[in-house]
Protein backbone atom coordinates (compact mmCIF):
# COMPACT_ATOMS: atom_id res chain seq x y z
CA UNK A 1 0.00 0.00 0.00
CA UNK A 2 1.27 3.22 -1.03
CA UNK A 3 0.14 5.90 1.68
CA UNK A 4 0.65 10.14 0.02
CA UNK A 5 1.55 11.99 3.11
CA UNK A 6 1.46 15.56 2.77
CA UNK A 7 4.27 16.65 5.95
CA UNK A 8 5.02 19.65 7.32
CA UNK A 9 8.60 20.50 7.76
CA UNK A 10 8.39 23.27 10.18
CA UNK A 11 6.79 20.59 12.66
CA UNK A 12 9.12 18.38 14.77
CA UNK A 13 9.32 14.78 12.88
CA UNK A 14 6.68 12.56 15.08
CA UNK A 15 3.91 15.59 15.25
CA UNK A 16 4.46 16.22 11.54
CA UNK A 17 3.77 12.42 11.04
CA UNK A 18 0.64 12.42 13.98
CA UNK A 19 -0.74 15.33 11.94
CA UNK A 20 -0.52 14.03 8.75
CA UNK A 21 -1.92 10.70 9.73
CA UNK A 22 -4.87 12.02 11.83
CA UNK A 23 -5.48 14.70 8.57
CA UNK A 24 -6.04 11.86 6.32
CA UNK A 25 -8.37 9.90 8.61
CA UNK A 26 -10.56 13.06 9.62
CA UNK A 27 -10.61 13.88 5.94
CA UNK A 28 -12.07 10.29 4.87
CA UNK A 29 -8.53 9.66 2.77
CA UNK A 30 -8.54 6.83 5.09
CA UNK A 31 -11.22 4.67 5.54
CA UNK A 32 -12.79 3.03 8.41
CA UNK A 33 -11.84 -0.68 9.04
CA UNK A 34 -8.40 0.18 6.62
CA UNK A 35 -4.85 -1.27 7.35
CA UNK A 36 -2.26 0.96 7.79
CA UNK A 37 1.21 0.23 6.15
CA UNK A 38 3.66 -1.76 8.51
CA UNK A 39 5.99 0.54 10.23
CA UNK A 40 8.93 -0.46 8.38
CA UNK A 41 7.27 -0.29 4.81
CA UNK A 42 5.79 3.55 5.70
CA UNK A 43 9.08 4.21 7.32
CA UNK A 44 11.29 3.47 3.90
CA UNK A 45 8.40 4.76 1.96
CA UNK A 46 9.00 8.49 3.46
CA UNK A 47 12.59 8.23 4.02
CA UNK A 48 12.65 8.59 7.55
CA UNK A 49 13.36 6.34 10.99
CA UNK A 50 10.93 3.29 11.95
CA UNK A 51 10.91 4.85 15.41
CA UNK A 52 9.16 8.17 14.31
CA UNK A 53 6.40 5.89 12.67
CA UNK A 54 6.08 3.53 15.72
CA UNK A 55 5.92 6.99 17.90
CA UNK A 56 3.08 8.18 15.31
CA UNK A 57 1.38 5.05 15.55
CA UNK A 58 0.99 4.70 18.99
CA UNK A 59 0.21 8.32 19.87
CA UNK A 60 -2.90 8.03 17.40
CA UNK A 61 -3.68 4.62 19.20
CA UNK A 62 -3.68 6.43 22.62
CA UNK A 63 -6.14 9.39 20.67
CA UNK A 64 -9.00 6.60 19.44
CA UNK A 65 -7.82 6.98 15.61
CA UNK A 66 -6.43 3.62 15.21
CA UNK A 67 -6.47 0.30 16.69
CA UNK A 68 -4.02 -2.25 16.90
CA UNK A 69 -4.17 -5.71 16.00
CA UNK A 70 -1.46 -8.40 17.78
CA UNK A 71 -0.01 -9.89 14.30
CA UNK A 72 -2.49 -8.02 11.41
CA UNK A 73 -1.32 -4.31 12.28
CA UNK A 74 -2.89 -1.08 12.75
CA UNK A 75 -6.69 0.03 11.29
CA UNK A 76 -8.39 3.42 11.08
CA UNK A 77 -10.94 3.25 13.94
CA UNK A 78 -14.99 4.13 12.84
CA UNK A 79 -15.50 7.79 13.91
CA UNK A 80 -18.30 9.92 14.14
CA UNK A 81 -17.46 12.98 12.67
CA UNK A 82 -20.16 15.42 11.29
CA UNK A 83 -20.02 16.50 7.35
CA UNK A 84 -18.22 19.68 6.25
CA UNK A 85 -21.72 21.27 5.67
CA UNK A 86 -23.40 20.95 9.55
CA UNK A 87 -19.89 22.22 10.85
CA UNK A 88 -20.12 25.68 8.76
CA UNK A 89 -23.56 25.64 10.00
CA UNK A 90 -22.67 25.55 13.72
CA UNK A 91 -19.91 27.99 13.19
CA UNK A 92 -22.53 31.28 11.98
CA UNK A 93 -25.07 30.27 15.16
CA UNK A 94 -24.73 30.74 18.88
CA UNK A 95 -27.23 29.93 21.58
CA UNK A 96 -26.82 32.18 24.56
CA UNK A 97 -28.13 32.75 27.53
CA UNK A 98 -30.17 35.68 28.32
CA UNK A 99 -26.94 37.19 29.73
CA UNK A 100 -24.96 36.68 26.80
CA UNK A 101 -27.29 38.01 24.41
CA UNK A 102 -27.01 41.59 26.40
CA UNK A 103 -22.74 41.07 26.58
CA UNK A 104 -23.01 40.18 22.68
CA UNK A 105 -24.82 43.28 22.25
CA UNK A 106 -22.58 45.74 23.96
CA UNK A 107 -19.72 43.84 21.74
CA UNK A 108 -19.12 46.53 19.01
CA UNK A 109 -18.75 49.37 21.57
CA UNK A 110 -16.21 47.22 23.67
CA UNK A 111 -13.79 47.11 21.11
CA UNK A 112 -10.80 49.28 21.01
CA UNK A 113 -10.65 51.51 18.09
CA UNK A 114 -7.68 54.41 19.14
CA UNK A 115 -5.31 55.17 16.32
CA UNK A 116 -1.97 56.85 16.96
CA UNK A 117 -1.60 60.55 16.92
CA UNK A 118 1.89 62.67 16.35
CA UNK A 119 -0.16 65.07 19.63
CA UNK A 120 -2.51 62.46 21.59
CA UNK A 121 -4.52 64.36 24.08
CA UNK A 122 -5.78 60.85 25.49
CA UNK A 123 -7.09 60.60 29.10
CA UNK A 124 -6.98 58.04 31.53
CA UNK A 125 -3.55 57.24 31.05
CA UNK A 126 -1.12 58.25 33.78
CA UNK A 127 2.40 59.58 33.06
CA UNK A 128 4.86 57.14 34.02
CA UNK A 129 8.48 58.15 35.57
CA UNK A 130 11.90 56.00 34.55
CA UNK A 131 12.28 56.08 38.60
CA UNK A 132 8.92 54.07 38.97
CA UNK A 133 9.90 51.85 35.71
CA UNK A 134 13.00 51.20 37.70
CA UNK A 135 11.47 50.70 41.29
CA UNK A 136 8.88 48.35 40.43
CA UNK A 137 11.93 45.59 39.04
CA UNK A 138 13.37 46.21 41.71
CA UNK A 139 10.15 45.02 43.96
CA UNK A 140 9.22 42.42 41.38
CA UNK A 141 12.36 40.80 41.70
CA UNK A 142 12.35 41.00 45.39
CA UNK A 143 8.46 39.91 45.17
CA UNK A 144 9.30 36.37 43.06
CA UNK A 145 12.09 35.35 45.65
CA UNK A 146 9.39 36.10 48.44
CA UNK A 147 6.40 35.14 47.43
CA UNK A 148 5.23 30.96 48.18
CA UNK A 149 4.25 28.93 45.43
CA UNK A 150 0.55 28.63 46.37
CA UNK A 151 -2.71 29.72 45.59
CA UNK A 152 -3.21 33.59 47.14
CA UNK A 153 -6.10 34.16 49.30
CA UNK A 154 -8.77 34.90 47.09
CA UNK A 155 -9.18 38.33 49.27
CA UNK A 156 -5.94 39.46 48.35
CA UNK A 157 -2.36 39.59 49.93
CA UNK A 158 -2.35 40.21 53.80
CA UNK A 159 0.91 42.61 53.63
CA UNK A 160 -1.09 44.15 50.26
CA UNK A 161 -4.59 44.78 52.14
CA UNK A 162 -2.62 46.32 55.29
CA UNK A 163 -0.80 48.25 53.12
CA UNK A 164 -3.34 49.65 51.51
CA UNK A 165 -5.62 50.11 54.66
CA UNK A 166 -2.85 52.56 55.91
CA UNK A 167 -2.80 54.38 52.45
CA UNK A 168 -6.38 54.71 51.93
CA UNK A 169 -6.37 56.12 55.38
CA UNK A 170 -3.75 59.16 54.96
CA UNK A 171 -4.73 59.69 51.41
CA UNK A 172 -8.04 59.71 51.31
CA UNK A 173 -9.56 59.61 54.77
CA UNK A 174 -10.92 56.06 54.54
CA UNK A 175 -10.79 53.61 57.39
CA UNK A 176 -11.01 50.34 56.43
CA UNK A 177 -9.81 47.00 58.59
CA UNK A 178 -8.05 44.95 56.20
CA UNK A 179 -10.32 42.34 56.38
CA UNK A 180 -12.96 45.12 53.93
CA UNK A 181 -10.14 45.01 51.36
CA UNK A 182 -11.08 42.80 48.56
CA UNK A 183 -7.95 42.96 45.78
CA UNK A 184 -9.48 42.83 42.35
CA UNK A 185 -8.53 43.09 38.83
CA UNK A 186 -9.52 46.82 37.86
CA UNK A 187 -12.33 48.71 38.76
CA UNK A 188 -14.01 47.42 36.10
CA UNK A 189 -13.87 43.58 37.94
CA UNK A 190 -15.23 45.34 41.04
CA UNK A 191 -18.04 46.55 38.86
CA UNK A 192 -19.22 43.30 37.77
CA UNK A 193 -18.96 41.99 40.95
CA UNK A 194 -20.98 44.55 42.52
CA UNK A 195 -23.48 43.50 39.93
CA UNK A 196 -23.26 39.94 40.58
CA UNK A 197 -23.84 40.30 43.81
CA UNK A 198 -26.10 42.45 44.52
CA UNK A 199 -28.35 42.36 41.19
CA UNK A 200 -31.52 40.73 39.98
CA UNK A 201 -33.02 41.06 36.58
CA UNK A 202 -35.24 44.26 36.86
CA UNK A 203 -33.80 45.73 39.52
CA UNK A 204 -33.19 49.18 39.41
CA UNK A 205 -30.06 51.08 39.96
CA UNK A 206 -29.11 54.78 38.98
CA UNK A 207 -26.08 56.18 38.18
CA UNK A 208 -25.26 59.48 36.56
CA UNK A 209 -25.62 61.31 33.34
CA UNK A 210 -23.03 61.47 31.56
CA UNK A 211 -21.07 58.45 32.85
CA UNK A 212 -18.20 56.43 32.45
CA UNK A 213 -20.21 53.63 29.55
CA UNK A 214 -18.42 50.91 31.03
CA UNK A 215 -20.34 51.62 34.53
CA UNK A 216 -23.58 51.74 32.96
CA UNK A 217 -23.21 48.56 30.50
CA UNK A 218 -22.04 46.09 33.41
CA UNK A 219 -25.26 46.51 34.90
CA UNK A 220 -27.42 46.51 31.99
CA UNK A 221 -25.55 43.64 31.15
CA UNK A 222 -26.80 41.70 34.44
CA UNK A 223 -30.52 42.57 32.77
CA UNK A 224 -30.68 46.05 35.69
CA UNK A 225 -32.98 48.63 34.82
CA UNK A 226 -30.73 51.29 34.82
CA UNK A 227 -31.96 55.08 35.45
CA UNK A 228 -29.99 58.32 34.65
CA UNK A 229 -29.93 61.32 36.33
CA UNK A 230 -28.57 64.52 35.44
CA UNK A 231 -24.72 66.31 36.95
CA UNK A 232 -24.82 69.89 37.31
CA UNK A 233 -21.52 71.31 38.68
CA UNK A 234 -22.10 70.25 41.96
CA UNK A 235 -22.63 66.12 40.77
CA UNK A 236 -25.81 64.19 40.54
CA UNK A 237 -29.02 65.32 41.95
CA UNK A 238 -30.30 63.91 44.65
CA UNK A 239 -33.38 65.32 44.68
CA UNK A 240 -34.60 63.74 41.91
CA UNK A 241 -33.22 59.97 43.23
CA UNK A 242 -36.77 57.48 42.90
CA UNK A 243 -38.61 58.22 45.71
CA UNK A 244 -39.61 54.38 45.83
CA UNK A 245 -36.02 53.58 45.78
CA UNK A 246 -32.80 52.22 43.95
CA UNK A 247 -31.34 48.85 44.38
CA UNK A 248 -28.01 50.62 43.82
CA UNK A 249 -27.00 54.17 43.20
CA UNK A 250 -23.11 54.91 41.12
CA UNK A 251 -21.23 57.59 41.64
CA UNK A 252 -18.58 59.18 40.88
CA UNK A 253 -18.11 61.66 43.64
CA UNK A 254 -14.31 63.16 43.91
CA UNK A 255 -13.98 63.69 39.78
CA UNK A 256 -17.22 63.08 38.04
CA UNK A 257 -16.32 61.13 34.98
CA UNK A 258 -16.61 62.80 32.24
CA UNK A 259 -17.60 66.67 33.13
CA UNK A 260 -14.68 66.82 36.37
CA UNK A 261 -17.75 68.05 39.01
CA UNK A 262 -16.98 67.63 42.55
CA UNK A 263 -20.12 66.11 44.17
CA UNK A 264 -21.35 68.59 47.48
CA UNK A 265 -20.93 67.79 50.82
CA UNK A 266 -24.89 68.65 50.89
CA UNK A 267 -25.24 66.50 48.46
CA UNK A 268 -22.97 63.27 50.04
CA UNK A 269 -25.08 63.04 53.25
CA UNK A 270 -28.43 63.31 51.51
CA UNK A 271 -27.41 60.27 49.66
CA UNK A 272 -26.11 58.43 52.26
CA UNK A 273 -28.94 59.71 53.79
CA UNK A 274 -31.61 57.98 50.99
CA UNK A 275 -29.24 55.14 51.23
CA UNK A 276 -30.13 53.85 54.57
CA UNK A 277 -33.91 54.75 54.31
CA UNK A 278 -33.96 52.52 51.39
CA UNK A 279 -32.14 50.12 52.17
CA UNK A 280 -30.03 50.46 48.71
CA UNK A 281 -25.98 50.83 48.22
CA UNK A 282 -24.15 52.75 46.78
CA UNK A 283 -20.91 52.33 44.59
CA UNK A 284 -18.44 54.93 44.78
CA UNK A 285 -15.83 54.84 41.96
CA UNK A 286 -12.76 56.73 43.12
CA UNK A 287 -10.80 56.69 39.35
CA UNK A 288 -8.42 59.32 40.11
CA UNK A 289 -9.64 60.86 43.20
CA UNK A 290 -5.98 60.93 44.19
CA UNK A 291 -4.97 63.71 41.70
CA UNK A 292 -6.09 66.91 43.63
CA UNK A 293 -4.71 70.46 41.82
CA UNK A 294 -6.17 72.62 44.58
CA UNK A 295 -5.77 71.69 47.98
CA UNK A 296 -5.51 68.21 49.18
CA UNK A 297 -7.37 64.99 47.66
CA UNK A 298 -10.99 65.24 48.96
CA UNK A 299 -12.18 62.59 51.53
CA UNK A 300 -13.74 60.09 49.64
CA UNK A 301 -17.88 59.53 50.39
CA UNK A 302 -17.30 56.02 52.30
CA UNK A 303 -15.56 58.19 55.16
CA UNK A 304 -18.85 59.56 55.97
CA UNK A 305 -21.12 55.96 55.59
CA UNK A 306 -21.84 54.90 59.26
CA UNK A 307 -25.01 52.67 58.09
CA UNK A 308 -22.45 50.14 56.18
CA UNK A 309 -24.08 51.48 52.84
CA UNK A 310 -20.77 52.17 50.38
CA UNK A 311 -19.22 49.87 48.26
CA UNK A 312 -15.96 52.18 47.53
CA UNK A 313 -13.77 50.82 44.34
CA UNK A 314 -10.24 52.35 43.52
CA UNK A 315 -7.43 51.73 40.95
CA UNK A 316 -4.20 51.67 40.57
CA UNK A 317 -4.04 52.13 37.08
CA UNK A 318 -4.00 56.02 37.22
CA UNK A 319 -1.03 56.25 39.97
CA UNK A 320 1.37 53.21 39.06
CA UNK A 321 0.57 51.76 35.20
CA UNK A 322 -2.64 49.96 33.79
CA UNK A 323 -0.79 46.89 32.43
CA UNK A 324 -0.78 46.23 36.76
CA UNK A 325 -4.42 45.55 36.32
CA UNK A 326 -4.73 45.64 39.96
CA UNK A 327 -7.70 47.11 41.52
CA UNK A 328 -9.77 46.76 45.38
CA UNK A 329 -12.92 46.86 46.55
CA UNK A 330 -13.69 48.26 50.38
CA UNK A 331 -16.91 46.57 51.11
CA UNK A 332 -19.16 46.61 54.06
CA UNK A 333 -18.74 44.08 56.32
CA UNK A 334 -21.67 42.08 55.57
CA UNK A 335 -21.30 41.55 52.04
CA UNK A 336 -17.81 40.44 52.50
CA UNK A 337 -18.71 36.87 52.11
CA UNK A 338 -21.17 36.95 48.54
CA UNK A 339 -18.08 39.28 47.28
CA UNK A 340 -14.97 37.03 48.38
CA UNK A 341 -17.28 33.98 46.74
CA UNK A 342 -17.95 36.05 43.95
CA UNK A 343 -14.34 36.61 43.36
CA UNK A 344 -13.07 33.06 43.72
CA UNK A 345 -15.49 31.91 41.28
CA UNK A 346 -14.19 34.36 38.88
CA UNK A 347 -10.63 33.24 39.06
CA UNK A 348 -9.30 32.73 42.46
CA UNK A 349 -7.82 35.75 42.92
CA UNK A 350 -4.97 38.00 41.42
CA UNK A 351 -1.07 37.20 40.88
CA UNK A 352 0.58 36.89 44.03
CA UNK A 353 3.99 38.43 42.54
CA UNK A 354 2.48 41.56 41.75
CA UNK A 355 0.47 42.19 44.54
CA UNK A 356 3.80 41.31 46.81
CA UNK A 357 5.66 43.86 44.89
CA UNK A 358 2.71 46.58 44.81
CA UNK A 359 2.68 46.07 48.85
CA UNK A 360 6.41 46.53 48.94
CA UNK A 361 5.97 50.02 47.11
CA UNK A 362 3.20 51.08 49.24
CA UNK A 363 4.75 50.14 52.05
CA UNK A 364 8.01 51.35 51.57
CA UNK A 365 6.50 54.84 50.52
CA UNK A 366 8.16 55.17 46.81
CA UNK A 367 4.25 54.99 45.44
CA UNK A 368 3.51 58.11 47.01
CA UNK A 369 6.51 59.87 46.28
CA UNK A 370 5.83 58.94 42.85
CA UNK A 371 2.19 60.51 43.44
CA UNK A 372 3.39 63.34 44.07
CA UNK A 373 6.20 63.94 41.73
CA UNK A 374 2.97 63.05 39.50
CA UNK A 375 0.74 65.89 40.83
CA UNK A 376 3.87 68.30 40.26
CA UNK A 377 4.02 67.76 36.35
CA UNK A 378 0.59 66.86 36.56
CA UNK A 379 -0.09 70.66 37.57
CA UNK A 380 2.60 72.17 35.31
CA UNK A 381 0.57 70.44 32.06
CA UNK A 382 -2.74 71.17 33.54
CA UNK A 383 -2.07 74.67 33.30
CA UNK A 384 -0.40 74.86 30.10
CA UNK A 385 -3.05 73.16 28.08
CA UNK A 386 -5.82 76.04 30.02
CA UNK A 387 -3.41 78.89 29.23
CA UNK A 388 -3.32 77.61 25.33
CA UNK A 389 -6.96 77.31 25.66
CA UNK A 390 -8.00 80.30 26.50
CA UNK A 391 -5.10 81.73 23.73
CA UNK A 392 -6.14 79.73 20.60
CA UNK A 393 -9.96 79.47 21.48
CA UNK A 394 -11.13 82.05 23.85
CA UNK A 395 -14.53 82.91 24.90
CA UNK A 396 -16.20 80.63 22.82
CA UNK A 397 -15.27 77.06 25.38
CA UNK A 398 -16.03 76.12 28.90
CA UNK A 399 -14.16 74.13 30.86
CA UNK A 400 -14.90 71.86 33.65
CA UNK A 401 -12.50 69.21 35.27
CA UNK A 402 -9.57 71.20 35.74
CA UNK A 403 -9.44 70.83 39.79
CA UNK A 404 -8.34 67.15 39.94
CA UNK A 405 -7.82 64.34 37.86
CA UNK A 406 -5.92 64.18 34.12
CA UNK A 407 -8.41 65.78 31.61
CA UNK A 408 -10.44 68.55 30.96
CA UNK A 409 -13.81 68.65 29.65
CA UNK A 410 -13.89 71.32 27.09
CA UNK A 411 -17.39 72.50 26.04
CA UNK A 412 -17.34 74.63 22.63
CA UNK A 413 -19.97 76.45 22.90
CA UNK A 414 -21.31 77.82 19.15
CA UNK A 415 -20.54 73.84 17.53
CA UNK A 416 -23.91 71.40 18.37
CA UNK A 417 -22.52 68.11 19.88
CA UNK A 418 -23.30 66.46 16.54
CA UNK A 419 -20.36 67.90 15.26
CA UNK A 420 -17.84 65.86 17.38
CA UNK A 421 -17.31 63.27 15.02
CA UNK A 422 -16.48 65.74 12.20
CA UNK A 423 -14.00 67.85 14.84
CA UNK A 424 -12.52 64.87 15.74
CA UNK A 425 -11.66 63.44 11.73
CA UNK A 426 -10.50 67.16 11.34
CA UNK A 427 -7.92 67.05 14.21
CA UNK A 428 -6.75 63.51 13.48
CA UNK A 429 -6.06 65.18 9.84
CA UNK A 430 -3.55 67.25 11.81
CA UNK A 431 -1.88 65.07 13.78
CA UNK A 432 -3.86 65.69 17.00
CA UNK A 433 -6.19 63.20 18.51
CA UNK A 434 -8.92 64.37 20.80
CA UNK A 435 -11.96 62.27 22.31
CA UNK A 436 -15.58 63.80 22.72
CA UNK A 437 -17.86 62.96 25.33
CA UNK A 438 -21.03 63.05 23.25
CA UNK A 439 -21.05 58.75 23.83
CA UNK A 440 -21.42 59.17 27.88
CA UNK A 441 -24.47 60.78 27.39
CA UNK A 442 -28.15 59.25 27.64
CA UNK A 443 -29.29 62.29 26.07
CA UNK A 444 -26.85 64.85 23.51
CA UNK A 445 -25.61 67.62 25.52
CA UNK A 446 -26.47 70.80 23.86
CA UNK A 447 -22.79 71.37 23.14
CA UNK A 448 -19.74 69.31 21.39
CA UNK A 449 -17.90 68.70 24.88
CA UNK A 450 -14.05 67.19 24.58
CA UNK A 451 -12.09 65.32 26.97
CA UNK A 452 -8.54 66.60 26.55
CA UNK A 453 -5.61 64.59 28.90
CA UNK A 454 -2.92 66.29 29.40
CA UNK A 455 -0.39 63.19 30.87
CA UNK A 456 1.48 62.35 27.98
CA UNK A 457 2.86 65.42 26.48
CA UNK A 458 5.33 68.00 27.41
CA UNK A 459 4.33 71.79 27.83
CA UNK A 460 5.59 72.64 24.42
CA UNK A 461 3.71 69.38 22.97
CA UNK A 462 0.42 70.59 24.56
CA UNK A 463 0.92 74.20 23.34
CA UNK A 464 1.47 72.67 19.83
CA UNK A 465 -1.55 70.34 20.19
CA UNK A 466 -4.33 73.34 20.82
CA UNK A 467 -2.94 75.53 18.37
CA UNK A 468 -3.14 72.82 15.66
CA UNK A 469 -6.89 71.61 17.79
CA UNK A 470 -8.06 75.32 16.86
CA UNK A 471 -6.95 75.27 13.05
CA UNK A 472 -9.48 71.72 12.91
CA UNK A 473 -12.33 73.86 15.30
CA UNK A 474 -11.93 76.73 12.99
CA UNK A 475 -12.44 74.37 9.49
CA UNK A 476 -15.52 72.23 11.11
CA UNK A 477 -17.46 75.72 12.04
CA UNK A 478 -16.63 76.80 7.95
CA UNK A 479 -18.05 73.89 6.87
Amino acid sequence: MQLHLPLDPALPLVRQLIEALRSAILERRLLPGERLPATRLLARQLGVSRNSVLAAYEQLTAEGYLAGRVGAGSFVQALATPSAGLATGAADTASLSAYGERVAALAPRLREQRRPHRFDLIYGSPPVAPSLHAAWRRALAQAADDTAFDYPPVNGLPALREALAQYLARRRGLIADPGDILIVAGIQQGIDLVARVLLDPGDRVVTEDPCYHGLRDAFAAHGARVESLPVDAQGIDCARLPPDGARLVAVTPSHQFPTGAVLSLPRRLALLEYAARHGSYVLEDDYDGEYRHRGYPLAALRSLDRDGRVLYVGSFSRIVFPALRLGYLVMPPALRPALQAARWLADRGSAAIDQRALASLIAGGQLERQLLRNARRLDEQREVLLAALRQHLGERIAISGGDAGMHLCVSLLDLPSSAEPALIAAAAGLGVGIYGARDYYQAPPGHAQLLLGYAHLSPADLSEAVSRLAVAVAEVRLG
